[in-house]
């Protein structure tokens, strides 16, 4: 059987499949990311493990991988596919496309984490049939990525969708890219945990704790979950304006709140649009494999593009 390699590097984990054709996965496997060895012993590892793939595909589906696609954190040059810099993996400058691709003998596609979940949300999950559409993941930081047509815009230098460095509250609390009052300083999860742990007094409470409080009618917790909803329907009207994408997919960690988070921030958005279109504010549907899904589509794409390329007639 067909099949492509889909690799998610994570800062602590990573979680590879085997996809077939049709973006099933035949085969999944997960391990430790082992930071703590340093940047070499990361590369060697994700080589390692790459290769492990292969040598199970080839050995259970008859043949080996037909291309692989990884998705890594950080600053990544993908046109290059170079993985430029990563504070939680300490590496720089790393090729890793030419470095996979030299060890497994096949095309590499190279993609940033976020905008690789974005891509498969996009085309397989709960942006399925929105030619337009800004994904949105609230975890430790704020991210976002941008889709147009099936795809995922990088931006001329790679940092395009960043939405948690939009400034919503200026003169506000400072953030370690260098501005003050971003939006990741407001309405991601971790901020959200720092407010209600200073809310309630316990060093040792996080959102969801927040969420579950919200939900039973506590009034701090209202007020901090509030706070964190209109900076992030802030952050969001400005994106909208921008972008007038038809669907606004919000994951992350913070998602998993559910209603307590979308019914408040449907409200908000709503009251701040003037002539925008009001996009859907819907939930991420593909949980933690998003990242892994989107590394297998990239894969297919390669596979697609080399195709074109290698029937194309002169001239085309």
């Amino acid at each position: 059987m067909r099949h492509v390699i889909a690799l998610d590097v994570g800062g602590t984990g990573m979680k590879a499949a085997l996809a077939g054709p049709d973006g099933e996965l035949l085969h999944r496997s997960r391990r430790a990311t082992g930071r703590e060895r340093g940047p070499e012993a990361v590369v060697e590892g994700i080589l390692d493990f790459a290769a492990e793939l292969r040598a199970y595909g080839a050995e259970h589906f008859g043949e080996p991988a037909a291309a692989a696609g990884v998705a890594v954190p950080g600053i990544i040059d993908e046109q290059r596919g170079v993985a430029v810099y990563a504070a939680n993996l300490g590496w720089r400058d790393v090729p890793l496309r030419d470095l996979l691709a030299r060890r497994l003998g096949v095309p590499v596609a190279l993609g940033h984490d976020v905008r690789t979940g974005g891509l498969a949300e996009g085309r397989i999950g709960a942006g399925r049939g929105a030619d337009r559409f800004f994904f949105v993941p609230l975890g430790t930081g704020i991210a976002g990525a941008i889709g147009i047509a099936g795809r995922v815009e990088a931006g001329a230098h790679g940092f395009a969708g960043e939405i948690g460095h939009i400034v919503v509250r200026p003169q506000g609390a400072p953030c370690p890219c260098g501005q003050t009052g971003c939006l990741e300083r407001y309405a991601s999860a971790a901020a959200v945990s720092e407010a209600w742990a200073a809310a309630c007094g316990d060093p040792e409470a996080d959102a969801a704790d927040c969420a579950k409080a919200v939900a039973s009618g506590d009034p701090n917790a209202v007020r901090v979950w509030q706070g964190a909803v209109d900076a992030l329907a802030d952050g969001l009207v400005t994106a909208l304006t921008l972008l007038d994408p038809r669907t606004v997919i919000i994951g992350g960690g913070l998602a998993e709140a559910g209603e307590t988070l979308f019914t408040p921030l449907r409200e908000a958005v709503e009251r701040r649009v003037t002539f925008q279109k009001l996009p859907s504010i819907v939930p991420a549907a593909l949980g933690d494999s998003a990242g892994c899904l989107g590394a297998g589509l990239l894969a297919w794409d390669l596979l697609t593009t080399t195709d074109r390329t290698e029937v194309a007639p002169d001239g085309f």
